[in-house]
């Protein structure tokens, strides 16, 4: 923290004039150890050439001085620096300048001198806040102005690639970010076809594809939290925007990511940048959309997909890869769940949401620490609060791209109950995802007629009978009296499921 402090401090430079070197030498010691920059100079002429020359940020000028006192100082200063904060000093009361002239010299502060320095440094420390305070309100002020600036800029109608590398290149000189992207994953237009863009600067000058296999599940956890909160997401070394515009014709959902430890005073402009930026990308998508070649944007489209199906599966893979126990879990509660939703009649794309929640339902124990997801005993209350986070890292995870927008509710509340004891917002009854009842009764029911390292798995009958007794409090009863049905075919979905499991090695293998 001491470290960090005079790094902060260390930003401002004091000049301190006065002909008694005495004084020079006591301030010197003073300021330095506040962890302020000095520069003493007993020539007040020297002083004002100094001052003339290179910047600093607070002047403790001597009154009285040869050969001109300091009110004769501070006039010249005046005439080509009106921001530079002074406090003057004077060792005689009776012979300092009168109100007046301290006022129209703009000078900020006013102290005697005496052998204890006490009132002089909280004076020198009230200067410093005062001086950050402006520095705040400059950077916001030239900040507005260059987002003024550059709006007509982001707003002329030219093609989605060129109009998103400007936004990059006009919103990164804000936090001094040298490695930056952005990524547009779902522009639903007039004809509703889903439209994807990237671009990267610096390090993520590369393609889609490589920058995907760069994402771990914490950027992608971020991305899909920035997109559902609508607000910026920090990161260790940079933050997530939000880039979300919604209008009648079209919905813009994207984030921009700059690379940064310079962002906090600046987040809040940041973001009005990003709001400037999703309406102009809607903007010129409306206006240019009959030139953009829909085969092309379909690629496009439809690369993203693919990559980011790929990236998820790996973590979904690694998540079985953690635990031998649970391995195959997610593709048999999938397929117990398609199953339960082909006895319901549900649509096909309501079959295919079970088999993708089933599949990813887990995903987000990916951030959660082995020491807990292999634990052989009870989980105490902090390990328990940490496991119930994965629904929600899962969803975030999924939601970093819109194509698994529509499954991001099942991984969310496969946990929640009827009764409202589940987790993670405890919601019950019909506020709970139909798909997401069933894929919840799949899982319990994959989970217990499993082998666990703290429990053997129950037989198939203990198994149908736990789920008969909590339908109603934690299961919903329909879904589990369809499903009860269908396992009285029991040993044919087995042999279903070896046969799947089977099929996909010989794949593994060929591939």
């Amino acid at each position: 923290m001491r470290k960090n402090n005079v790094k902060i401090q260390s930003e401002y430079k004091i000049i301190v004039v006065d002909d008694d070197n005495g004084i020079l030498d006591s301030l010197s010691v003073i300021i330095k150890r506040l962890g302020y920059e000095y520069i003493g100079i007993n020539n007040p002429l020297d002083a004002i050439e100094s001052i003339r020359n290179e910047h600093y940020d607070l002047l403790v000028l001597d009154f009285l001085m040869d050969p001109i006192q300091g009110d004769a100082v501070v006039e010249r200063i005046r005439e080509f620096d009106t921001d530079l904060y002074i406090l003057l000093l004077t060792g005689y009361k009776d012979v300092a300048p009168p109100l007046e002239t301290i006022k129209s010299l703009e000078i900020q502060a006013y102290c005697e001198k005496m052998d204890n320095f006490d009132q002089l440094i909280l004076l020198i420390e009230s200067a410093i806040k005062s001086i950050s305070q402006k520095r705040t309100i400059k950077k916001f002020r030239d900040g507005l102005k260059r987002i003024l600036d550059s709006v007509p800029k982001i707003y002329q109608l030219q093609s989605i690639g060129s109009i998103i590398g400007d936004i990059l290149l006009e919103i990164m000189p804000f936090v001094q970010s040298e490695n930056a992207f952005i990524l547009i994953d779902d522009l639903i237009g007039l004809y509703s076809n889903k439209k994807s863009f990237f671009k990267g600067v610096g390090k993520y000058d590369t393609s889609l594809e490589e920058l995907l296999g760069t994402l771990d599940h914490k950027a992608m956890e971020a991305i899909g939290s920035a997109k559902i909160l609508g607000r910026s997401v920090k990161l260790d070394k940079g933050v997530i925007l939000p880039l979300i515009s919604k209008s009648a014709l079209l919905k813009t959902e994207g984030v921009i990511y700059l690379e940064s430890e310079q962002y906090d005073d600046e987040i809040e402009l940041l973001e009005l940048y990003a709001t400037q930026a999703a309406t102009s990308i809607n903007n010129v998508f409306l206006h240019s959309m009959v030139n953009i070649k829909n085969d092309e944007l379909d690629r496009t489209y439809s690369e993203l997909k693919k990559r980011y199906m790929d990236a998820v599966q790996v973590l979904r893979l690694a998540v079985d890869a953690k635990d031998e126990y649970t391995r195959g879990h997610s593709d048999r509660v999938a397929f117990y769940a398609v199953k339960i939703g082909e006895a319901f009649n549900l649509p096909t794309e309501d079959i295919n949401k079970l088999n993708a929640g089933g599949i990813f339902h887990d995903i987000g124990k990916i951030g959660t620490a082995d020491d807990i997801l292999l634990k052989t005993d009870k989980l105490d209350d902090r390990e328990y609060k940490e496991i119930k986070k994965h629904p929600t890292k899962g969803a975030n995870i999924l939601s970093a791209v819109s194509m698994f927008r529509d499954v991001v509710p099942l991984v969310m509340y496969h946990h929640e109950r009827l009764d409202g004891r589940g987790y993670p917002e405890g919601i019950k009854g019909d506020d709970i995802p139909f798909l997401a009842r069933i894929i919840s009764v799949a899982d319990a029911f994959d989970a217990m007629t499993s082998d666990r390292k703290y429990r053997s798995k129950l037989h198939l009958e203990e198994a149908k009978k736990q789920l008969a007794s909590n339908a109603g409090t934690q299961f919903d009863s329909e879904v589990v009296e369809k499903f009860l049905i269908i396992l009285e075919d029991f040993d044919l979905l087995q042999g279903e499921i070896e046969s799947k499991a089977h099929e996909k090695q010989i794949i593994k293998n060929f591939e």
